[in-house]
């Protein structure tokens, strides 16, 4: 099976993606839990 580069471009572009929204997902449910029930507004405090 012959590989264009545009497919394998394609495939890595597209495995890029889903790999940043992934850790950006679990970044956002991480600082999610450790911040509780607090916003973004609650990120200038220091406790």
């Amino acid at each position: 099976m012959y590989w264009d580069d545009a497919v394998i471009f394609g495939l890595v572009t597209v495995g890029l993606m889903v790999a940043f929204m992934a850790g950006w997902v679990g970044f956002v449910i991480h600082d999610h839990k450790r911040h509780g029930k607090h916003g973004k507004s609650d990120q200038g405090r220091a406790d």
